[in-house]
């Protein structure tokens, strides 16, 4: 089932919402912050108590997804270093151990909402969202055109141009083009593509990456400048023709 995009939340004055996305755990941080970026929040991410509180006086995040279970210390205490520096940030506890009195005490050590493992990257999502909205982050303008260049794709009419030219895509064609045209310039990775493309549970093998992007090729550049490039050894970046 198709799922229509949200718009993005930002801060009061326009700007990207800051996350902080702490976790021992590299793939599992990595894949929580792979998905806020797409929704447009701006992550920085840590892997210890140390490094996360570290991080937290540098970027001033918005809100924090914490991980209870840290190699140094644990989840508690990084919360009651936050809540120190700042009294007000939202803070989503992420943990294995699901015992009521687990939750019971990161909801009452001042945790606004808990998520135990395993979980949906969705609920981890939809969650934040409502965190923020609760801590007054606007909507964002509700602006369905991504444009990169004179390549233009409409997320609400599915329609897709280049200079003026319409293209025709199939439902995956667009969805992988949509996450290029969301993340131009920037080097994406097949497993990034996979995991977002084919909604993280994708079995097969990472050449399905190489068959769609020729795919779009032939339909995106063909008799044109190129804006889809290959990067031999770490993957496909969308950028405007030169």
């Amino acid at each position: 089932m198709e799922q229509q995009q949200v718009p993005a939340l930002t801060r009061p004055d326009g700007s990207p919402l800051r996350l902080l996305v702490v976790d021992d755990e590299v793939n599992i941080a990595e894949l929580i912050a792979m998905a806020l970026r797409y929704e447009g929040w701006q992550v920085t991410t840590a892997h210890t108590g140390s490094k996360a509180v570290a991080a937290a006086k540098e970027s001033r995040p918005d809100a924090v997804v914490l991980d209870i279970m840290l190699p140094d210390f644990d989840g508690m205490e990084v919360l009651r270093r936050l809540r120190s520096g700042d009294p007000g940030v939202p803070v989503l506890f992420l943990t294995a151990r699901d015992a009521v009195e687990d939750r019971v005490a990161g909801l009452t050590a001042g945790g606004d909402d808990y998520v135990t493992k395993p979980f949906s990257l969705e609920e981890v999502v939809a969650r934040l969202r409502a965190l923020m909205r609760r801590a007054g982050a606007q909507q964002a303008a509700s602006s369905s055109l991504l444009s990169v260049g004179d390549l233009t794709l409409d997320e609400d009419s599915r329609e897709v141009f280049r200079a003026g030219a319409e293209i025709s895509l199939t439902a995956t064609e667009f969805e992988l083009l949509r996450f290029l045209m969301r993340n131009p310039r920037r080097v994406l990775s097949k497993a990034q593509i996979l995991d977002r493309v084919w909604n993280y549970d994708f079995g097969g093998q990472a050449n399905v990456v190489e068959l769609y992007i020729s795919y779009l090729r032939k339909k995106i550049d063909a008799g044109r400048e190129p804006m889809i490039h290959t990067m031999r050894g770490a993957g496909y970046v969308l950028k405007p023709a030169s």
